[in-house]
């Protein structure tokens, strides 16, 4: 299987070998192993492979689909080694990715083409949310984009204070105002100041607070209309930030910020931290939402936009 990306570098490449090495040893070592010297798909190989995939978090429901659709690719190609099984497996789980909508970027730009893109972005405190609105500036403002951030986590004083070094440090505008200010209207307010100042982008921070259902429903549908009522069509893009390491925990946030709000992209954080990346598989085959960015080490360029290939050849090489 290839790729081709004018994104992915050698440094790139080598960054998302080395984050995904944890992963790569717990999972996809084992499944080579189980493979290794397979001359047919019987039932033991089978519940094998379906250990392998609950333990690295895949996740029951999407651990079945991955062994009907290789049961079905088997039956039908007829494999003869075990060259062509890790092949099949390897083009099973490209598939899964396909069908729940995961497209491959060429960069970090803006696909909406709207000036100024407006992001909102949403996740629990803890996965990384600050930080990838950081990096994520970073990378809009190498491609030349006048990026401001709005602090919309108005309730920890740290997260203004991480989200301003983060604007200082990147170059980019910072718009806040103040502790226990009305995140709707943040939102409004740095949306109406992107478009009087000439802004290509404006990434909105919100709340991380896994507080109750219906106030986390009505919070985030606020602060979606505010920015609404002042750019109508806006927000552009709701990305949804989720840690890699907590595993099943990370499908659990995900329905609670599916149901609040219009998800339209995730984010897998510390991917390099973790041996459940297998978690990638099950969030996206759950949730039918394209992932967009894996972070893949602590420096500010080791978030990457998600490319299916190239993640299934970093796990499997």
């Amino acid at each position: 299987m290839s790729f081709i990306s004018k994104y992915f570098t050698k440094q790139k490449k080598e960054d998302l070998d080395k984050g995904l090495e944890k992963t790569k040893s717990s999972l996809f070592n084992k499944i080579t192993k189980a493979v290794a010297g397979k001359s047919t798909v019987d039932d033991d190989f089978l519940d094998e492979l379906e250990e392998i995939l609950v333990q690295a978090d895949v996740g029951i429901e999407t651990t079945v689909k991955i062994i009907g659709l290789l049961e079905e690719r088997v039956a039908r190609d007829k494999y003869i080694n075990t060259a062509e099984l890790n092949m099949i497996l390897k083009e099973v789980i490209v598939q899964l990715l396909d069908d729940n909508n995961t497209s491959d970027l060429e960069s970090f730009e803006p696909t909406s083409g709207k000036n100024p893109h407006i992001i909102l972005v949403v996740g629990v405190n803890g996965t990384g949310k600050t930080t990838t609105i950081g990096k994520l500036a970073n990378q809009y403002r190498k491609l030349g984009k006048k990026v401001v951030l709005g602090a919309g986590d108005t309730f920890r004083a740290a997260a203004l204070d991480q989200l301003k070094i983060w604007a200082e440090r990147t170059g980019s505008g910072f718009y806040d105002k103040g502790m226990e200010s009305d995140p709707a209207a943040v939102a409004y307010e740095t949306t109406q100041y992107a478009i009087n100042n000439g802004y290509d982008i404006a990434i909105i921070d919100t709340a991380g607070r896994l507080h109750t259902k219906i106030n986390l429903m009505k919070e985030l549908s606020k602060i979606k209309q505010s920015i609404d009522k002042k750019l109508p069509g806006a927000p552009h893009e709701i990305l949804l930030v989720l840690d890699a390491t907590t595993g099943q925990n990370a499908i659990e946030q995900a329905k609670h910020f599916t149901n609040a709000t219009n998800v339209t992209a995730l984010a897998l954080t510390k991917l390099d931290g973790t041996a459940k990346g297998g978690v990638v598989l099950g969030i996206s085959d759950i949730f039918k939402i394209p992932i967009k960015y894996i972070g893949v080490g602590e420096k500010v360029d080791q978030l990457q936009i998600f490319n299916k290939a190239a993640f299934i050849d970093s796990l499997f090489e």
